[in-house]
């Protein structure tokens, strides 16, 4: 579906595993002042400072992560990046550099190799992060993709996820659900183009989830936007497994419970008709989705008035004591236990 068969393809085996390094960074440039050394060396360089380091790191593997049937090579390396860039922006830190390391089979020629590193590039061009290293090797099945993020945050700043208080406010950026719904319309489109190569699948009205689920945006803008509200969160997450498994890992971390409104789910019409085509329920769908790289974060009921009507948030619950565990409010005003991944639903 992706790659036309007539072009002339170059084999790795012919630049070698240092030529290969060489070929594909040489077009990257250096956008932070901390990097002093980047690619080239046996180890990067970077500046010390007073500011404290994040590091966070995440695998992606063919056929468990991403199907190459529908992930454009460009996209796929784009992602790869916002992965990582999202847990250092759910640190409420400045992502600085990333180090890229890549296991490919013989199957794949030089040219996929440059539409990955495209995707790359335009992710660190997009979002000013330095490549300063990382590793190629053989696969003997298969692509491999290693990203490795670093960044800084005052140590003022720094959110975890264990910090969380009773009757905080609970708030997501963005809207949720899509990516997943991106998902199944690939999938549905997969299995037509395999039972006839010659259909032309129609996209238009799928093109909002079919964005978010190939090419997401991790959110650095939230922590400016918060500082500029005067909100610091008491607690963070990145929303890459569903909301629901997110609120698990602060709840349980912070030793608290929680309260979630179900008709306070910011979802995009695009999410809204397309559950209804699938017949899936659009609760679930936003809180068991995943990889909507939107940040969950509580604040104390004090900030209700800085946050309130944002347009970049929605406050969708709060916090309660540990005992009361962790509760989804539907729109009949049930009760319902949230579980880690999606709620049981009444019988």
């Amino acid at each position: 579906m992706l790659e036309d068969k007539n072009q002339n393809k170059t084999s790795l085996a012919e630049l070698g595993e240092f030529g290969l390094i060489n070929h594909i960074t040489k077009y990257f440039k250096v956008n932070q002042a901390t990097t002093v050394k980047a690619v080239g060396d046996d180890a990067a360089v970077l500046e010390a400072s007073e500011q404290q380091t994040l590091v966070t790191t995440d695998l992606l593997i063919e056929g468990v992560h991403f199907d190459l049937s529908y992930m454009p090579l460009k996209h796929l390396g784009y992602k790869s990046v916002m992965v990582n860039l999202s847990d250092v922006y759910a640190m409420n830190g400045t992502a600085e550099q990333i180090t890229v390391s890549i296991a490919v089979s013989n199957r794949f020629p030089l040219e996929a190799i440059e539409e990955l590193y495209a995707g790359i590039q335009l992710a660190c061009d997009t979002y000013k992060i330095d490549l300063i290293g990382g590793d190629t090797t053989s696969s003997t099945k298969g692509i491999l993709i290693s990203v490795t993020a670093i960044g800084k945050a005052n140590k003022e700043d720094v959110v975890y996820r264990n910090t969380a208080k009773e009757t905080d406010l609970i708030v997501v950026s963005g809207d949720l659900g899509a990516a997943y719904l991106g998902l199944q319309v690939l999938e549905r489109e997969k299995q037509v183009f395999q039972v006839d190569p010659n259909n032309q699948p129609d996209l238009d009205n799928y093109t909002y989830l079919i964005e978010r689920q190939l090419k997401p945006e991790a959110r650095k803008d939230v922590a400016g936007i918060l500082k500029e509200l005067e909100v610091k969160p008491t607690a963070m997450i990145d929303i890459s497994d569903g909301l629901s498994s997110e609120l698990f890992h602060i709840c349980t971390q912070s030793k608290v419970g929680c309260k979630i409104y179900e008709d306070k789910l910011p979802l995009d019409p695009q999410v809204i008709s397309a559950c209804e085509e699938f017949e899936l329920d659009s609760t679930m769908v936003a809180l068991s989705g995943g990889e909507d790289y939107e940040l969950l974060f509580t604040v104390p009921i004090s900030d209700f008035d800085k946050i309130k009507g944002n347009p970049n948030f929605s406050i969708v619950g709060h916090i309660t004591a540990e005992n009361q565990g962790l509760q989804l409010i539907t729109r009949a005003n049930q009760e319902i236990e949230l579980k880690a991944q999606g709620w049981n639903s009444v019988n």
